[in-house]
């Protein structure tokens, strides 16, 4: 454990904000909750906790975490940035608005961004809490992968010990360059999992337009089947069939492009990044501010 530092969360109502600061209120940091929203602040009073406005909470903090979405990260760090103490670090939660080059950037300051991995599907849970906690944070383990976006590797130690909390249950911290990060967050995590999980959803929905059986049916016979198929692919529990493995080579031909590696280029990743921040081309070389004067 470090030793006690100030601590304050931008965006401390918001759906991150609140799971960030659920954790972080049983540390022995001293930690200030700020939030602009009326609607945001009664949720952090509704949860125990007292409301700090940024210009008294984000001067004197060692660390200043922004959890609000990154649509807003370029006009929140604008604002909020330039009361930061020389020294402090700049922690956001998502690598999309760093890669992009829309963070505020001080030359005094240490950036970095740190992602929750969520509960692996091969987590072996062992309590209802852990199974109710498909999201993470609560009492489900899951681990993080983080980027040092400026500053030096010295501060590594003291990032990891704030990941672990606010993300906490977190058996690792794993360290990535902010490129990398944004590869598995969108490309690999959103772009093909979470798309490849809806299209599931989709595809069993059509199995019961298509056919007499009821939804219950279909759920009997996927659930286990895409388990097994995610088990045997991804940890290699059990071999395909032969069957099955020329059942894939048909489903591969019909539905998945021959160049869908194509989204793993920069080109590619650039237009995700901007199709989800609204914003038309990624800003490769952001300026970087001068250092704060020294505090008197």
């Amino acid at each position: 454990m470090t030793e006690n530092l100030t601590i304050a969360v931008i965006g401390a109502g918001g759906k991150m904000g609140q799971r960030v600061s659920n954790n972080l209120r049983r540390t022995d940091h001293t930690v200030y909750y700020c939030e602009t929203s009326p609607a945001g602040q009664q949720r952090v009073r509704d949860a125990g906790l007292a409301v700090t406005p940024n210009e008294e909470a984000v001067p004197g903090a060692d660390i200043v975490i922004y959890a609000v979405p990154d649509v807003a990260l370029q006009a929140v760090t604008t604002a909020t940035v330039p009361l930061q103490k020389r020294g402090s670090m700049v922690l956001t939660l998502d690598p999309a608005a760093a890669y992009a080059g829309l963070l505020y950037l001080r030359a005094d300051l240490d950036y970095v961004v740190a992602h929750p991995t969520h509960p692996s599907v091969f987590l072996e849970r062992t309590s209802a809490e852990e199974w109710a906690d498909t999201f993470g944070g609560i009492a489900a383990a899951q681990n993080s992968v983080a980027a040092l976006q400026q500053g030096d590797e010295s501060i590594k130690p003291v990032a990891e010990e704030i990941i672990a909390t606010m993300y906490g249950p977190v058996d690792g911290v794993y360290w990535a360059s902010v490129h990398d990060l944004a590869v598995l967050e969108p490309t690999l995590n959103e772009t093909i999992g979470c798309m490849i999980g809806q299209f599931l959803k989709d595809a069993m929905d059509t199995t019961v337009e298509k056919t007499d059986m009821d939804e219950d049916t279909v759920k009997a016979m996927f659930y286990g089947h895409v388990y097994i198929a995610l088990t045997n692919a991804l940890r290699g529990s059990n071999p395909f069939s032969d069957a099955c493995l020329l059942a894939m080579d048909y489903g591969r031909e019909a539905l998945i492009k021959d160049d869908w590696e194509r989204i793993f280029n920069d080109d590619d990743l650039e237009i995700v990044i901007c199709k989800m921040l609204g914003i038309e081309a990624v800003n490769h070389h952001p300026e970087v501010h001068a250092p704060q004067p020294a505090a008197v």
